[in-house]
């Protein structure tokens, strides 16, 4: 019955998103607690405080980006644009271009940037996302970052990662900046 409904949500959530969720079906194929498992992730993975939309996007878009995963970064695409984020500030996070992004797309750009290269200046960066947004929003971005690197690791560990050459954000075929990172 569990992994009857499981498969009944992981059918829905593809349609919904045009996204092959079968790196899933694999986990819980091989075992249904690693499925519950993985799924617990997804609190992690969705939250955000303190941190405009934007910022939120460009961290998460960056590390997926960085990960090399097409399919992953299209999602968090779709993603982004459902949850009303403007689509020029999404492609210019996936075309690497900060002079078209706004201040806050672009601190989250460079803190993603930065924290994935392990540079000194993300200690920087991070110094102005508290004094602009406060702790909580340091902490998202963390976690955004995080999450855009979980999904794509796991599908290419599973046989499941696609690379990434272009995105299509507000119906128009993107192609990538093709390492954010």
């Amino acid at each position: 019955m569990l992994n009857w409904l499981i498969r009944r949500r992981l059918a829905a959530f593809e349609r919904k998103f045009d996204y092959d969720a079968g790196y899933v079906r694999d986990i819980l194929d091989a075992d249904v607690r690693g499925a519950l498992a993985f799924n617990k992730f997804q609190a992690m993975a969705r939250y955000r405080r303190d941190v405009p939309a934007e910022a939120a996007m460009a961290a998460g878009i960056v590390a997926t980006m960085h990960e090399d995963c097409g399919p992953c970064t299209q999602l968090g695409v779709t993603t982004a644009e459902r949850g009303g984020v403007d689509p020029g500030q999404i492609r210019a996070v996936a075309t690497g271009d900060e002079r078209a992004m706004s201040d806050a797309t672009r601190l989250g750009y460079r803190f993603a940037k930065a924290t994935l290269a392990h540079a000194p200046e993300a200690d920087a960066l991070r110094a102005a996302i508290v004094a602009r947004w406060g702790r909580r929003a340091a902490v998202s971005l963390a976690f955004a970052i995080a999450a855009g690197r979980v999904y794509p690791t796991v599908k290419y560990a599973l046989g499941h990662g696609k690379t990434c050459r272009r995105v299509t954000v507000g119906g128009t075929v993107t192609p990538v900046l093709k390492r954010a990172a």
